[in-house]
């Protein structure tokens, strides 16, 4: 048998996000697909993030990605920054 990870070709594991769903007491029945989704989507934030910073990191000729990097790629696009205007990165 195919776990959900594998079957909807993501690398975060789903089940972990299925588990904490449930754990979180947001609803009282989950959807089969609700975990799936949320992994995707945090999974592309997360690549879309580490994708620009791997981009500022380059661009000061360095080959490790550092809270710094990371900070310069959301504060420069225009939609990370919108919907990370209130969040501390050390």
């Amino acid at each position: 048998s195919s776990s959900l990870q594998h079957k909807a070709n993501l690398q975060f594991p789903v089940h972990r996000f299925a588990k904490h769903l449930r754990k979180g007491g947001y609803a009282k029945r989950l959807g089969a697909g609700a975990a799936v989704y949320l992994t995707a989507v945090v999974e592309y934030i997360t690549a879309e993030i580490l994708e620009l910073a791997g981009n500022s990191a380059k661009d000061q000729k360095k080959n490790r990605i550092i809270p710094r990097h990371i900070q310069l790629a959301i504060r420069n696009d225009e939609e990370l920054n919108k919907y990370m205007a209130n969040v501390t990165i050390s």
